[in-house]
C-alpha cells in the first residue's frame, strides 16, 4: 500500500462543546437540522428524527427512507431502549432466483457470486425498508414535537436539491457506472451524456441533483405518518416500481412491517457500563470483544501503546471469529463506508445513537421512478449458499454490522457513539470505547488518536501516524502483516465515527477528522 502524496498534512477537527444540545453527524447539513430542532425546544429524539430524514436528502447515497437501522436511546432519567428498524427479506423471495455461478461477489461481502449480481443491484437486491417505521416508533415513544415539524427540514432540502460540490462529485463519480442502468438514478445523478454531474473548477456548487420526487414522498409521510409509507398510494407506487423492475415484493411486505422497541443490552466493562443493541447487529460482538480485552489485558499510561493495540487486535479478531461461526457473517474482504451514523445529546442529558443505512453506497442503485426513493440492497446481507446461519430466505431479518452504543463511565461521563464503514465499524467503536474508558480521554483526544482496522482476515491496517516504535513493536507482536495506511479522505481505510459526550453538564461532539462533510453542531439559541 503506497503512501499518499498528502502524507505531510496535519489535519484536525476540534470537538464542539456547549451547555446546549449537540448533534454529531457525517453531514453538517443534517446535523444543523437536528441542532435547530433542539434550539426550538425539541429533545434529543426529536433532533434524531429530523436528522434521520434530513440525511436522506443531504447524503442520499448512505441512508434514507429506502433503508433501515437501529437507534439507542438513553434518557436522562430512565432505562436505555433500542428502536430496531432493520430490514427484512420479502415474503415472496425465491432462493432459486439467486443461482450461484462461482467466484466471489464484487461488492461488500465475499459471498459466492450470484448470477447477474441479483443480490447486489436492482430490485432483486431490495429488502423491506424500516427507516420510516423506526422513526415513527421513536416519535411515539420519546418525542415531544409534532411529526410533520420534524420532516419539514428534509422536505425543504429535497425541494432545493443536492448541491454537487467536489465531495459529492467524487462520490457520484465512483458509482456512475452502476447508477447508469436505472432510469431515475441516471436522471438524478448523471448528466445528459451519462457522466457524473459536476460543478466547474471554480464554481460554488451551483449544479444540483433534483430530488423533487423524494420531496413529494416526504410530504406524504409528513402528512400521514408511517401509514402513508407502508399503506396507501405511496406504498402502491413503491411496490409497483419494484415489481416492474423484477422484484417479488408485495404490498403485504410493507403493510406488515413493524419496528420494535426492546431493552438495550447492558454490559459491564472494568466498572463502566456499555449500552448497545442486543440482536442481529455488531452489538453482541462488541460486548464479547470488550470481555476479552478485560480478561486478557490491563491498560497502562494515558494513551494506547503497542501492547494495547495488539490486545485490541487479538480481542476483536476472536470476537469476530465467533460471530462468523454463529451469526453467519464471514470475513476476508473490505467494506467501503456506506452507512450514516449520528449521535445526539440534549441539554437535559438524553443521549441518542443512530446508525442507518442503504447497505452499499447508493444501496441497490435503484431509485424508484414514482417516489424518488433510493432503495437498499439489504438482500446482499444474506449468504446465498443454503444451510448457513445467515442463509438467504423469505421474510428473514437481515444481519447487520451496525453498532450504535452509549457508554456510561464510572466518573459520571456519558458517551453516545457509533460509526459507518461496514465491518470496520465494530473495531472502531471498540477502540474508541477503550480510549474513553481505559485512558479517560475526552472526545477531542479520542477522535484524533490513531486506530487500527482488523476487519480483514490476514492483515491489520494501522494508521501510519502511529509512532515508528509503536508500529515496529506491533509488527513484531502480531502473527500477520501490519500495513501502515494514511488516514485520508478517500479511500477510507478506517471507519467514520461520530460521537457526543456529557460530563458535569457540559456536552461535547466530535466526528471523524477526515470526513469532509462531517461535523458537530450545537443547538445554540
Amino acid at each position: 500500500m503506497t503512501r499518499q502524496q498528502n502524507a505531510s498534512w496535519q489535519i484536525t477537527k476540534p470537538a464542539v462543546t456547549s451547555r446546549h444540545g449537540i448533534v454529531a453527524s457525517q453531514s453538517r447539513v443534517a446535523a444543523t437540522v437536528g441542532a435547530k430542532i433542539m434550539a426550538e425546544g425539541g429533545n434529543a429524539v426529536d433532533a434524531a428524527i429530523a436528522t434521520s430524514f434530513a440525511l436522506g436528502a443531504a447524503e442520499p447515497w448512505m441512508s434514507g427512507m429506502g433503508g433501515g437501522g437501529y437507534m439507542v436511546v438513553r434518557p436522562a432519567n430512565g432505562p436505555a431502549k433500542v428502536v430496531e428498524f432493520g430490514m427484512r427479506a420479502p415474503k415472496g423471495l425465491r432462493t432459486e432466483d439467486y443461482p450461484i455461478v462461482g467466484g466471489k461477489a464484487n461488492d461488500l461481502f465475499p459471498w459466492p457470486a450470484v448470477q447477474d449480481d441479483r443480490n447486489v443491484f436492482g430490485a432483486t437486491a431490495v429488502a423491506i425498508p424500516g427507516q420510516v417505521a423506526g422513526m415513527a416508533l421513536a416519535h411515539k415513544t420519546f418525542a415531544t414535537k409534532p411529526w410533520a415539524d420534524l420532516l419539514a427540514p428534509a422536505i425543504s432540502l429535497a425541494d432545493d436539491g443536492l448541491p454537487v460540490d467536489w465531495f459529492a462529485q467524487l462520490i457520484i463519480g465512483g458509482s456512475a457506472r452502476d447508477l447508469h442502468p436505472f432510469d431515475a438514478s441516471r436522471e438524478t445523478f448523471l448528466d445528459d451524456a451519462g457522466f457524473p454531474k459536476s460543478s466547474g473548477w471554480t464554481a460554488l456548487g451551483e449544479t444540483r441533483c433534483g430530488l423533487s420526487r423524494l420531496a413529494a414522498s416526504l410530504r406524504v409521510v409528513a402528512a400521514q405518518g408511517a401509514p402513508g409509507f407502508y399503506t396507501g398510494p405511496l406504498a402502491d407506487s413503491i411496490i409497483a416500481d419494484l415489481r416492474a423492475a423484477g422484484g417479488r415484493h408485495r404490498l403485504e411486505d410493507l403493510s406488515t412491517y413493524r419496528a420494535t422497541l426492546v431493552d438495550a443490552s447492558a454490559d459491564a466493562y472494568r466498572g463502566h457500563t456499555v449500552l448497545g443493541t442486543p440482536t442481529l447487529t455488531a452489538g453482541p460482538t462488541l460486548a464479547r470483544a470488550l470481555d476479552l480485552m478485560a480478561a486478557n489485558w490491563h491498560p497502562r499510561g494515558t494513551t494506547p501503546d503497542a501492547t494495547a493495540y495488539a490486545a485490541y487486535d487479538a480481542a476483536i479478531r476472536q470476537a469476530n471469529i465467533e460471530r462468523y461461526e454463529t451469526m453467519g457473517d464471514i470475513e476476508n474482504e473490505p467494506d467501503p463506508s456506506c452507512t450514516s451514523h449520528f449521535s445526539v445529546v440534549d441539554a437535559e442529558g438524553t443521549m441518542v445513537a443512530v446508525t442507518q443505512t442503504l447497505l452499499s453506497i447508493f444501496g441497490s442503485r435503484l431509485m424508484l421512478p414514482g417516489s424518488g426513493i433510493l432503495m437498499n440492497n439489504g438482500i446482499m446481507w444474506f449468504d446465498p449458499e443454503p444451510g448457513k446461519p445467515n442463509s438467504l430466505g423469505p421474510d428473514k431479518r437481515c444481519l447487520a454490522n451496525m453498532c450504535p452504543t452509549v457508554v456510561e463511565r464510572s466518573d459520571g461521563a456519558v458517551f453516545a457513539l457509533g460509526a459507518s464503514g461496514g465491518r470496520k465499524i465494530m473495531p472502531s467503536v471498540a477502540q474508541l470505547i477503550s480510549m474513553v474508558l481505559d485512558y479517560g480521554m475526552d472526545l477531542d483526544t479520542a477522535l484524533h488518536t490513531p486506530r487500527l482496522d482488523m476487519s480483514l482476515a490476514e492483515q491489520t491496517i494501522a494508521d501510519d501516524s502511529l509512532a515508528p516504535e509503536v508500529l515496529s513493536a506491533l509488527e513484531a507482536a502480531l502473527p500477520h502483516p501490519v500495513i501502515p495506511a494514511p488516514r485520508t479522505i478517500f479511500p477510507l481505510h478506517f471507519a467514520c465515527p461520530s460521537a457526543v459526550s456529557r460530563l458535569a453538564g457540559i456536552n461535547a461532539g466530535a466526528t471523524e477528522i477526515m470526513t469532509p462533510w462531517a461535523d458537530a453542531v450545537a443547538a445554540e439559541r
